[in-house]
Protein backbone atom coordinates (compact mmCIF):
# COMPACT_ATOMS: atom_id res chain seq x y z
CA UNK A 1 0.00 0.00 0.00
CA UNK A 2 1.46 3.71 -1.04
CA UNK A 3 2.91 5.38 2.42
CA UNK A 4 1.27 8.16 3.40
CA UNK A 5 2.43 11.30 5.77
CA UNK A 6 0.25 12.04 8.70
CA UNK A 7 -2.86 14.11 7.82
CA UNK A 8 -2.66 17.43 9.64
CA UNK A 9 -5.86 19.03 10.30
CA UNK A 10 -7.06 22.53 9.32
CA UNK A 11 -10.42 24.47 11.22
CA UNK A 12 -13.79 24.49 9.40
CA UNK A 13 -13.35 28.26 8.55
CA UNK A 14 -11.08 27.76 6.09
CA UNK A 15 -11.80 29.07 2.68
CA UNK A 16 -13.54 26.77 0.36
CA UNK A 17 -13.66 26.67 -3.78
CA UNK A 18 -15.81 25.46 -6.49
CA UNK A 19 -14.50 24.42 -10.01
CA UNK A 20 -13.53 27.00 -12.41
CA UNK A 21 -11.72 29.16 -9.64
CA UNK A 22 -8.23 29.80 -8.45
CA UNK A 23 -7.91 29.42 -4.54
CA UNK A 24 -4.98 29.19 -1.81
CA UNK A 25 -5.93 25.59 -0.47
CA UNK A 26 -4.35 23.13 2.30
CA UNK A 27 -1.91 19.78 1.46
CA UNK A 28 -4.06 17.90 4.00
CA UNK A 29 -2.34 14.18 2.03
CA UNK A 30 0.43 12.89 -0.20
CA UNK A 31 0.62 9.86 -0.99
CA UNK A 32 2.14 8.17 -4.70
CA UNK A 33 -0.96 9.54 -6.62
CA UNK A 34 -0.20 13.22 -6.31
CA UNK A 35 -1.40 15.58 -3.12
CA UNK A 36 -4.89 16.16 -1.82
CA UNK A 37 -5.80 19.55 -1.17
CA UNK A 38 -9.12 21.12 1.47
CA UNK A 39 -11.77 22.49 -0.79
CA UNK A 40 -14.68 22.35 1.15
CA UNK A 41 -16.08 19.16 -0.24
CA UNK A 42 -16.48 15.90 1.69
CA UNK A 43 -13.93 14.45 -0.55
CA UNK A 44 -10.15 16.16 -1.33
CA UNK A 45 -9.11 17.19 -4.46
CA UNK A 46 -6.34 15.51 -6.15
CA UNK A 47 -3.25 17.53 -7.28
CA UNK A 48 -1.27 15.00 -10.03
CA UNK A 49 2.27 15.22 -9.88
CA UNK A 50 1.61 16.45 -13.89
CA UNK A 51 -0.06 19.48 -12.05
CA UNK A 52 2.92 20.27 -9.43
CA UNK A 53 4.93 22.83 -9.61
CA UNK A 54 7.24 21.54 -6.76
CA UNK A 55 6.27 18.60 -4.83
CA UNK A 56 4.07 20.27 -1.91
CA UNK A 57 4.02 19.44 2.13
CA UNK A 58 0.97 18.41 4.00
CA UNK A 59 0.50 21.41 6.57
CA UNK A 60 1.47 24.32 3.30
CA UNK A 61 -1.26 25.71 1.28
CA UNK A 62 -0.84 26.30 -2.90
CA UNK A 63 -2.52 28.22 -5.13
CA UNK A 64 -4.36 26.09 -7.41
CA UNK A 65 -7.13 26.37 -10.11
CA UNK A 66 -9.88 24.06 -9.73
CA UNK A 67 -11.42 22.14 -13.15
CA UNK A 68 -12.89 18.87 -13.90
CA UNK A 69 -10.74 16.26 -15.97
CA UNK A 70 -11.81 14.36 -19.11
CA UNK A 71 -14.01 11.96 -16.88
CA UNK A 72 -15.73 15.05 -14.80
CA UNK A 73 -13.90 14.40 -12.00
CA UNK A 74 -12.84 17.50 -9.81
CA UNK A 75 -8.93 18.15 -10.18
CA UNK A 76 -6.82 20.89 -8.91
CA UNK A 77 -3.34 22.10 -11.13
CA UNK A 78 -0.45 24.85 -10.06
CA UNK A 79 0.05 25.64 -13.94
CA UNK A 80 -2.66 28.77 -13.93
CA UNK A 81 -1.10 30.09 -17.10
CA UNK A 82 -2.82 26.86 -18.62
CA UNK A 83 -6.03 28.37 -17.65
CA UNK A 84 -5.60 32.34 -17.39
CA UNK A 85 -5.02 34.70 -20.06
CA UNK A 86 -3.56 37.89 -20.58
CA UNK A 87 -5.88 39.57 -22.81
CA UNK A 88 -8.90 40.42 -21.08
CA UNK A 89 -11.00 41.76 -23.43
CA UNK A 90 -14.41 41.09 -22.12
CA UNK A 91 -13.50 43.61 -19.36
CA UNK A 92 -14.19 47.61 -19.30
CA UNK A 93 -12.04 50.11 -17.33
CA UNK A 94 -13.53 51.09 -13.76
CA UNK A 95 -15.08 47.60 -13.74
CA UNK A 96 -15.72 45.76 -9.98
CA UNK A 97 -13.73 42.82 -10.21
CA UNK A 98 -12.87 39.53 -8.08
CA UNK A 99 -9.02 39.01 -7.30
CA UNK A 100 -6.88 36.56 -5.81
CA UNK A 101 -3.29 37.36 -5.11
CA UNK A 102 -0.37 35.13 -6.73
CA UNK A 103 2.67 36.48 -6.32
CA UNK A 104 5.33 40.04 -5.84
CA UNK A 105 7.08 41.11 -9.26
CA UNK A 106 9.14 43.89 -9.34
CA UNK A 107 6.71 46.20 -10.31
CA UNK A 108 4.11 44.85 -8.02
CA UNK A 109 1.69 42.30 -7.04
CA UNK A 110 0.48 39.94 -9.65
CA UNK A 111 -3.22 38.58 -9.13
CA UNK A 112 -5.52 36.24 -10.76
CA UNK A 113 -8.56 38.67 -11.92
CA UNK A 114 -12.38 36.89 -12.10
CA UNK A 115 -10.57 33.80 -12.26
CA UNK A 116 -9.79 34.13 -15.88
CA UNK A 117 -7.05 36.70 -16.55
CA UNK A 118 -3.77 38.02 -14.92
CA UNK A 119 -3.54 41.35 -13.67
CA UNK A 120 -1.10 43.63 -12.09
CA UNK A 121 -1.39 45.91 -8.94
CA UNK A 122 1.40 48.68 -9.02
CA UNK A 123 2.96 49.02 -5.98
CA UNK A 124 2.14 52.68 -5.80
CA UNK A 125 -1.13 51.29 -6.11
CA UNK A 126 -0.85 48.83 -3.26
CA UNK A 127 -2.82 50.48 -0.46
CA UNK A 128 -3.19 47.29 2.30
CA UNK A 129 -1.12 44.15 2.86
CA UNK A 130 -1.40 42.03 0.51
CA UNK A 131 -0.49 38.08 1.09
CA UNK A 132 -0.31 35.12 -1.53
CA UNK A 133 -3.63 33.51 -2.01
CA UNK A 134 -5.78 36.24 -0.23
CA UNK A 135 -8.99 37.22 -2.14
CA UNK A 136 -10.56 40.57 -2.21
CA UNK A 137 -12.25 42.74 -4.62
CA UNK A 138 -10.66 45.04 -7.07
CA UNK A 139 -11.49 47.30 -9.97
CA UNK A 140 -10.29 47.42 -13.69
CA UNK A 141 -8.11 50.86 -13.86
CA UNK A 142 -6.66 50.32 -17.21
CA UNK A 143 -6.77 47.70 -19.82
CA UNK A 144 -4.03 48.25 -21.96
CA UNK A 145 -4.22 48.15 -25.85
CA UNK A 146 -2.60 44.49 -25.34
CA UNK A 147 -5.35 43.14 -23.22
CA UNK A 148 -3.52 43.49 -20.32
CA UNK A 149 -4.56 44.35 -16.65
CA UNK A 150 -3.40 47.47 -14.50
CA UNK A 151 -5.41 46.58 -11.37
CA UNK A 152 -6.54 49.44 -8.74
CA UNK A 153 -7.87 48.11 -5.28
CA UNK A 154 -9.87 51.39 -5.21
CA UNK A 155 -12.28 52.72 -7.23
CA UNK A 156 -12.37 55.86 -9.52
CA UNK A 157 -13.69 59.50 -9.23
CA UNK A 158 -15.89 60.55 -6.52
CA UNK A 159 -16.04 56.50 -5.38
CA UNK A 160 -12.74 56.65 -4.69
CA UNK A 161 -12.54 59.62 -2.50
CA UNK A 162 -15.75 58.01 -0.63
CA UNK A 163 -13.72 54.78 0.01
CA UNK A 164 -10.44 56.81 1.23
CA UNK A 165 -12.95 58.59 3.68
CA UNK A 166 -14.33 55.82 5.05
CA UNK A 167 -10.54 54.70 5.80
CA UNK A 168 -9.88 58.17 7.30
CA UNK A 169 -12.85 57.32 9.82
CA UNK A 170 -12.26 54.00 10.72
CA UNK A 171 -8.50 55.01 11.38
CA UNK A 172 -9.87 57.99 13.69
CA UNK A 173 -12.43 55.81 15.67
CA UNK A 174 -9.26 53.51 16.26
CA UNK A 175 -7.07 55.91 17.22
CA UNK A 176 -9.30 57.94 19.44
CA UNK A 177 -10.53 60.51 17.48
CA UNK A 178 -7.20 61.89 16.08
CA UNK A 179 -4.72 61.57 13.60
CA UNK A 180 -1.39 63.30 12.95
CA UNK A 181 -1.64 63.55 9.44
CA UNK A 182 -2.45 67.11 8.18
CA UNK A 183 -1.90 69.64 4.68
CA UNK A 184 1.85 69.80 5.94
CA UNK A 185 2.43 65.94 6.36
CA UNK A 186 4.11 64.33 4.04
CA UNK A 187 3.65 62.12 1.65
CA UNK A 188 5.37 59.03 2.76
CA UNK A 189 3.81 59.24 6.00
CA UNK A 190 0.27 59.05 4.77
CA UNK A 191 1.03 56.29 2.51
CA UNK A 192 2.63 54.45 5.49
CA UNK A 193 -0.52 55.10 7.43
CA UNK A 194 -3.31 54.49 5.35
CA UNK A 195 -1.92 53.44 1.87
CA UNK A 196 -3.23 56.18 -0.17
CA UNK A 197 -1.59 59.30 -1.84
CA UNK A 198 -1.66 62.45 -0.23
CA UNK A 199 -3.75 64.40 -3.05
CA UNK A 200 -6.47 61.86 -2.07
CA UNK A 201 -6.03 62.37 1.49
CA UNK A 202 -6.31 65.64 1.42
CA UNK A 203 -9.72 65.53 -1.22
CA UNK A 204 -10.90 62.97 1.61
CA UNK A 205 -10.30 65.28 4.20
CA UNK A 206 -12.26 67.77 3.01
CA UNK A 207 -15.04 65.79 1.53
CA UNK A 208 -15.21 64.91 5.39
CA UNK A 209 -14.80 68.27 6.42
CA UNK A 210 -17.33 69.87 4.49
CA UNK A 211 -19.91 67.42 5.96
CA UNK A 212 -19.30 68.29 9.50
CA UNK A 213 -17.26 64.99 10.66
CA UNK A 214 -13.62 66.33 10.86
CA UNK A 215 -11.78 69.13 12.03
CA UNK A 216 -8.74 69.97 9.67
CA UNK A 217 -5.17 71.21 11.38
CA UNK A 218 -1.80 71.75 9.51
CA UNK A 219 -0.28 68.35 11.36
CA UNK A 220 -3.53 66.58 11.86
CA UNK A 221 -7.28 65.80 11.56
CA UNK A 222 -9.96 65.18 14.42
CA UNK A 223 -13.20 64.12 15.08
CA UNK A 224 -15.45 67.03 14.96
CA UNK A 225 -16.55 67.01 18.86
CA UNK A 226 -19.63 66.04 19.70
CA UNK A 227 -20.37 65.43 15.79
CA UNK A 228 -21.78 61.86 14.88
CA UNK A 229 -18.47 59.84 14.44
CA UNK A 230 -16.77 61.82 17.48
CA UNK A 231 -15.93 59.53 20.53
CA UNK A 232 -18.63 59.04 23.01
Amino acid sequence: MPQETSRPSFSATETSARIGEVAYLPVVTVNNTGAFLRWGQPSDVLLPFAEQLFRPDPGKRVLVMLYEDDQARPVASMRLERFLSDDAWALENGEAVSLVVAERTDLGMKVVVNHRYWGLIYADEISQPLRRGQALPGFVKQRRDDGRLDISLLPSGSARLDVVGEQVLKALRESGGYLPLGDKSAAADIKARLGVSKSAYKQATGRLYKRGLVTLEPQAVRLTPGGPESPA
